[in-house]
């Protein structure tokens, strides 16, 4: 017979695990905040309150080309990139980016999207497939788990 502390501890386990997940890094286009092969935890979904300067998990965008940087593999095998976000929607799209998405000075990024960066020096990110729309965002990186 099946205790009720154990159905408890499966429930426990099987929410855990619709919140978090866990992802490798395996580009270097976050270096040197993240190296490739480190473990990073992610909390699933908080689209609503992202904030400029977290670290995001986000779907392969079709347009992001065949570069493998900051590529991770990530659940049931759907192919996971990782980049801080550096403009929310409303924030004025930076200057140095602003051509790559034919953005006049002073335009603001539209709503329902993000402006992402890598922190290494080679990236393949916004200023290179532009902007980001929310809905393919997973999550926010929590924490490093291992290196």
């Amino acid at each position: 017979m099946i205790s009720l502390l154990s159905l408890a501890a499966v429930a426990g386990v099987v929410a855990a695990r619709r919140r978090f997940v866990v992802v490798r890094v395996a580009g270097t286009s976050m270096v040197p905040t993240y190296q490739p092969g480190d473990r990073v935890l992610i909390r699933r979904g908080g689209r609503a309150v992202l904030r400029r300067g977290q670290v995001v998990v986000f779907r392969r965008l079709q347009q992001a080309g065949a570069g493998s940087s900051g590529r991770t593999p990530g659940p049931r095998g759907t192919e996971w990139l990782i980049k801080r976000v550096a403009a929310m929607p409303g924030d004025r799209v930076p200057d140095q980016v602003a051509a790559g998405v034919h953005a006049a000075p002073g335009d603001v990024v539209p709503a329902g999207r993000l402006w992402v960066l890598g922190d290494g020096p080679i990236s393949s990110d916004s200023r290179h497939w532009g902007y980001l729309p929310v809905s393919e965002v997973l999550g926010v990186v929590i924490r490093r788990l291992s290196r």
